[in-house]
């Protein structure tokens, strides 16, 4: 498919005038339903308007790019107009605008349209183009000036990926002696502006010998991927985008975080505040990422812990929130404690359960889901999220065997449910996600006029149904895997609970909120899903765990003072705020930059204090929320207990093998 194919020439006027920039957008929607795109015109003006009070889509250097995604649009489509008087269009650099398309995009337009439409964008950056044409005569040779730029493009396009497949960018830039950049780019209707900031920020830094890649996260999903190497040898970061953009892989990194249009029209000035080390550095575990990111590209465990941890990321808002609010429903109903309805005896009570346990019941649906779209983008997500709902439910083909049994007389009751739990959940996540990639491949093989329906249609439909089966027939295992670890739990010995409150308790300090912090973390929520006093015991010992290593800097920083700068020492004291509210991150400051003494130090406290939070059977049905949930902690005293010699012993430890520094206070 070409541009062509989307522009009709009964959408193309060349020497147009319009008095402002309203009356110029509804020229260009009258143009555009002039090729029978638009059913609604009325509707699509409206989305294009809509568009236009997000920001201006007039990009500058006399050039406008409205577009708009709704119902109305029945087909994608280009319209086209030359106004040589040019019009007050509010651009981002305030002058007239003399050369305007139009894009329309219905409802799941399908990722060749987009391509397509994005490839005009950034053609649009190239001055001779759009020179030649404003001065076209005919709407014959406008569209032939497309076609051959376009032609020129894709053979420039087809070049650069076959150099791209085999480039080094970490290893080309430390050969020229110069910086590597990299960039995200998006924005809210993922079209035009994402492309064309990636393209300006390219072409800046070719300009002065930088070499800068720009990942774009459009609407038909993330391209030009950045590779966790090239993110850790990356001199700096920049984000231009219009929403929300994951940081989290760049910690430890220079990210200049701006709007799309100023990638478009301020690539240089972005790139010169990366050069000179003028952006923020993102707070994070730079030396834990780095770490991990070195190994990406050769690692399958590392792309299986990405995908994994973009599922527990999204999933814990839900564990959090939910585990919150039901712990607050127990406090709330004290007075009906040791009673089968405790926790909803109360009007009060019983709303904050209602609404803490459906929040809670989000979280399995929510891991798959986003662990499918971390593997297969956009399509993944429905898939994984219903595959994570089955696995939670426990659905069986005995089960529906028994239930179609009792509808039929044939039977007095169906099976019972035994839910899969997190392990089920993660089994779907990965198998949907991965299931997906290979529905998209096969789906290659059909036809263009069928592009528009797989992300709609095809996709969501064969994708859920193939999910529920798989899950049908796996999840009596994972069920009875799910009851086995239950049983253990709860017949497992104190001194073999101590040792595990030891373990988790001494990882959550390992790395900080690194890999082995969340794994930590991780197990202690899905014990807690279990619905176990031994469930609540290790979730207690991992919080109080990670509760730890601030405090212990903490500590040291306030009673062995002539160990630490006066600057540590300021920094020290947030430290107790931070541990108290279960942030084990306070600590990595401390421990990147004394790791040999810090690390060990913090894991031994906070091994002990999890071992004591154990021995103590002290219980958390909260996930979160640290000291400041003490009133819903089983046994409070001794959790405060193990949390403050833990703590000591730590700082005690740390302060005896850091040695004394000559420091005016």
């Amino acid at each position: 498919m070409k541009i062509t194919d989307l522009l009709a020439v009964e959408s193309i006027k060349l020497g147009g005038s319009a008095t402002d920039k309203k009356d110029v957008l509804i020229q260009m929607v009258d143009l555009m339903a002039n090729s029978g795109k638009v059913n609604d015109k009325e509707n699509y003006l409206a989305a294009v308007m809509a568009r236009e009070e997000e920001s201006t889509t007039g990009v500058g250097d006399g050039i406008a790019i409205p577009h708009g995604r709704c119902k109305g649009v029945s087909k994608p489509g280009l319209a086209a107009m030359t106004l040589p008087a040019g019009v007050d269009y509010a651009a981002m650099d305030d002058e007239p605008v003399n050369l305007i398309f139009l894009i329309a995009a219905p409802e799941g337009a399908g990722s060749v349209h987009i391509d397509i439409l994005s490839k005009l964008s950034t053609m649009l950056m190239d001055d001779d183009f759009t020179e030649k044409l404003r001065a076209a005569k005919s709407v014959e040779e406008f569209r032939s000036i497309i076609d051959q730029t376009e032609a020129e493009k894709d053979a420039a396009d087809a070049a650069k990926a076959a150099a791209a497949a085999t480039a080094n960018l970490a290893a080309d830039a430390k050969a020229a002696g110069t910086d590597l950049i990299v960039a995200i780019t998006a924005c809210p209707t993922g079209i035009a502006h994402t492309y064309m900031a990636a393209e300006a920020l390219e072409k800046a830094a070719k300009a002065r010998g930088i070499i800068l890649k720009a990942e774009t996260q459009g609407s038909a999903g993330a391209k030009n991927i950045l590779t966790a190497d090239e993110i850790a040898n990356a001199k700096g970061v920049i984000i231009a985008a219009d929403k929300k953009v994951d940081l989290a892989r760049f910690a430890g990194k220079q990210v200049l975080q701006t709007t799309v249009s100023a990638g478009i029209n301020k690539p240089d000035e972005l790139i010169d505040k990366i050069v000179s080390n003028q952006a923020p550095v993102l707070s994070g575990d730079a030396s834990a990422a780095a770490s991990a990111a070195g190994q990406e590209k050769d690692s399958a465990a590392h792309t299986f812990y990405k995908n994994l941890m973009n599922g527990v990321s999204h999933m814990l808002p839900f564990v959090v929130g939910g585990g919150i609010l039901t712990a607050l429903a127990f406090l709330l109903d004290m007075a009906n404690a040791g009673q089968g309805f405790y926790g909803s005896g109360s009007f009060l009570a019983y709303t904050f359960k209602l609404i803490g346990e459906t929040t809670f019941g989000f979280m399995l649906p929510i891991f798959a889901g986003f662990i499918a779209m971390s593997i297969a983008d956009r399509p993944g997500l429905a898939v994984g999220f219903v595959g994570g709902a089955i696995a939670n439910a426990g659905y069986t083909f005995s089960y529906i065997s028994g239930v179609v049994a009792v509808n039929q007389g044939l039977a007095d009751s169906a099976p019972g449910l035994t839910s899969g739990g997190f392990l089920g959940a993660m089994f779907a996540g990965f198998v949907g996600g991965y299931m997906m990639l290979g529905l998209e491949k096969l789906c290659e093989k059909l036809p263009a006029a069928l592009e528009g329906i797989k992300p709609v249609l095809i996709y969501p439909l064969l994708g859920c149904f193939l999910i529920g089966i798989i899950m049908f027939t796996v999840n009596p295992i994972f069920g009875a895997i799910n009851t086995g670890i239950a049983n253990v739990l709860e017949n497992m010995g104190t001194a073999n609970l101590v040792l595990l409150g030891a373990l988790v308790g001494g990882m959550m300090s390992t790395d900080m909120g690194g890999p082995i912090n969340k794994a930590a973390y991780v197990f202690g929520t899905a014990m807690l899903a279990q619905g176990t006093e031994s469930g609540q015991i290790i979730m207690a010992a991992v919080m109080v765990g990670g509760m730890v290593p601030p405090i212990v800097i903490a500590l040291s920083t306030t009673f062995f003072k002539n160990r630490w700068t006066k600057q540590d020492r300021s920094g020290g004291l947030v430290n107790y705020i931070m541990g108290l509210s279960f942030i084990s991150e306070g600590a990595i400051p401390y421990a990147a930059a004394d790791p040999i003494r810090v690390i060990p130090s913090c894991i031994i406290g906070s091994a002990i204090a999890g071992a004591m939070s154990a021995a103590f059977h002290c219980t958390s049905p909260a996930p979160h929320g640290g000291f400041w949930v003490i009133a819903v902690i089983g046994n409070p005293l001794m959790y405060f207990v193990a949390l403050l010699v833990g703590s000591v012993v730590g700082c005690l430890i740390l302060s005896f093998l850091k040695k004394p520094i000559q420091e005016e206070a």
